[in-house]
């Protein structure tokens, strides 16, 4: 989607102090320790953040070009905060079609088995949460179908 339409779109890049998966992009996160990332949270500087099964991950404060839509990659406790200080936020919830093919979505990127079961179970739990913030669903079938139907529902909120 980004590389689709870079003239519209900016993502922010998170924090996390999870380690780095295998194979993974350096540049998929900014991968701090966890003295950096509570040091950042003293001084301020995220829009929001979360522990997220013992991890913090954590959108630095943005500072996107003019005329792009800012584009956070969060999770429901995130969304709660982003509602707190931002007014009338677009929220899309990504849904996998499925338990089963999360699951197995997990166990490709390499997830350990109790990780892939806590974040099944999570999963569970964030797609009532993200209902309850009136989050638009969007169920996750194909990466490239999910991003059109993603830019499509920006470009309506725009409207």
């Amino acid at each position: 989607m980004l590389k689709k339409y870079p003239d519209d779109l900016w993502l922010s890049r998170s924090w996390t102090t999870r380690e780095r998966r295998v194979g993974e992009d350096p540049d998929a996160y900014a991968f701090k320790t966890r003295e950096e990332f509570e040091a950042r949270i003293a001084a301020g500087g995220f829009l929001e953040y979360a522990d997220f099964l013992g991890n913090y991950y954590g959108t630095p404060t943005p500072t996107p070009p003019p005329n792009r839509d800012l584009i956070l990659e969060i999770d429901v406790q995130g969304a709660r905060q982003v509602l707190e200080v931002v007014d009338s936020p677009l929220l899309i919830f990504l849904q996998a079609p499925s338990a089963d093919e999360q699951r197995s979505r997990l166990e490709r990127r390499g997830d350990p088995p109790e990780r892939v079961q806590e974040r099944v179970a999570k999963a569970a739990e964030e797609a009532s949460a993200g209902a309850e913030l009136g989050a638009i669903v969007l169920i996750n079938n194909e990466v490239s179908d999910t991003a059109d139907a993603i830019y499509d529902v920006i470009k309506k909120h725009r409207q």
